[in-house]
């Protein structure tokens, strides 16, 4: 049973525990060091100003106890930490509690012992206590397996040109839109023109004003999380759409990790706006470390494996970075299930199986769900239990069944990649009609 307002006791002198603000400056430096990409001996100043603000400045959502540490109660040093950013996303339109498990951080001289589990352990329990239905983080490969993740949803995905693709104006042409700092009045815009584009994407994370202003001006400069928004507008001052950029260049690039536009306003027109900003300011843009080379060797729309950018620029985007993925972790199934009902009852209606009613068993081996249709509608999703001769009208090895509810594959392409993975032709039928592969580009709260 897990306590959590109350420390607990590790082997070797070592407790666990929740932090408080006191902590912000070991906590801050055990995290630079560990999450730096050149190695434990040069810190990111960014991933140290990032966990400063959450430990010390107002946000949206997060407490400095939701970061928890392992202490050597030997020395008093922070030795592991990681923290919960809890916010709420949506699927369809549908919007749930999601818990952001982040920054997770161990001394090399203590990796090995449990100590990122047992601090899972915690965070999970105080997820569910805050109604989280699903996890998600991002990290290295395989490791979050561990923990009960599959990876399962598209993170980052960027194309890339270099100055040969910057198409310089005319003589005498004049730049059809400008760009200008994004402000607290734009909030309503932002948030609108979020909403549009939101439509493309199966699951997003759910953005009030506060979060917006959150954006705007709620972390410091030097937070590895802060972005320079912008407002593109026609010369007339008519807003259009708006763009975000980290301050520093990522390596030898600037990148634009947010940009869109209203409905009705041609990405073919803009682009080349934006992209000759992005090389005009990455020409004085500083590195991310300062003994990286300053110089700006390429621009990049970091925008999911998808974008209209893509398409308005493709001649001038030859390079292409593949997505990685989130981990996500669906701790009750049919729960989550349950809650996305509305849009999987809007899905049926809307197929050939639409006013279906039966029933469909999925199994995953060693457990399994139970829907019953009636008339179109979904009266029950409940625990189902996989029997020697009957293990479901549909099976899924392991949690590759994440894969499909989160719209990252199809269910020809999990039977293609998984051949314990299978479904009669009804559970076909029914399966890819409320489980359709749609892509997800997710600004999430960090």
């Amino acid at each position: 049973m897990i306590t959590l307002s109350e420390r607990r006791e590790l082997p070797d002198g070592l407790v666990l525990r929740r932090a408080i603000p006191a902590d912000a400056e070991s906590i801050a430096e055990l995290q630079a060091r560990a999450q730096s990409d050149p190695g434990w001996d040069t810190p990111d100043e960014g991933v140290r100003a990032w966990v400063f603000d959450l430990l010390t400045r107002p946000h949206p959502t997060f407490h400095p106890e939701d970061f928890v540490v392992v202490e050597d109660s030997h020395t008093g040093a922070i030795v592991s930490s990681m923290c919960l950013i809890s916010q709420t996303w949506r699927y369809g339109d549908v919007p749930f509690n999601f818990g952001r498990p982040e920054l997770v951080a161990t001394h090399p001289d203590y990796r090995r012992r449990g100590l990122v589990r047992a601090q899972f352990e915690l965070l999970h329990a105080l997820s569910a206590e805050r109604g989280e239905l699903v996890q998600g983080i991002t990290g290295i490969p395989w490791y979050y397996r561990q923990f009960g993740y599959e990876m399962t949803v598209e993170l980052f995905g960027a194309r890339m040109g270099y100055a040969p693709h910057v198409r310089a104006l005319k003589e005498g042409e004049a730049e059809p839109y400008h760009l200008r700092p994004a402000i607290e009045a734009d909030i309503p815009f932002l948030m609108a023109t979020e909403a549009h584009a939101a439509t493309r994407s199966l699951l997003g994370c759910v953005r009030d004003a506060a979060l917006c202003r959150y954006d705007l001006a709620g972390r410091s400069s030097e937070n590895c999380e802060h972005r320079a928004w912008r407002i593109i507008q026609t010369p007339e001052g008519e807003p259009v759409g708006y763009l975000a950029h980290p301050v520093p260049l990522w390596g030898n690039a600037i990148f634009v990790t947010a940009y869109e536009l209203q409905s009705g306003v041609s990405w073919l027109a803009v682009t080349p706006v934006i992209v000759r900003y992005l090389w005009a300011y990455g020409a004085q843009a500083k590195p991310s470390f300062a003994s990286q080379k300053a110089v700006c060797e390429s621009f990049a729309f970091a925008l999911g494996g998808a974008h209209p950018a893509y398409e308005a620029f493709v001649a001038g985007l030859p390079r292409v970075q593949p997505p990685y993925a989130w981990y996500m972790r669906v701790p009750d199934l049919p729960a989550f299930l349950r809650h996305i009902t509305p849009v999987l009852e809007a899905r049926l209606a809307l197929s050939i199986a639409a006013g279906h009613s039966g029933e469909l068993t999925i199994g995953f081996y060693r457990r399994g769900l139970r829907f019953v249709f009636e008339r179109g509608r979904i009266t029950e999703i409940a625990p189902w239990e996989p029997q020697v001769r009957d293990t479901g009208a549909a099976e899924f090895p392991g949690l590759t069944f994440l894969q499909l509810l989160f719209g990252h594959r199809s269910l020809a392409e999990l039977r293609y990649a998984f051949p314990d993975c299978g479904a009669s032709p009804e559970a076909t039928v029914l399966l890819n009609a409320l489980f359709p592969k749609q892509a997800s580009c997710i600004w999430h709260l960090s």
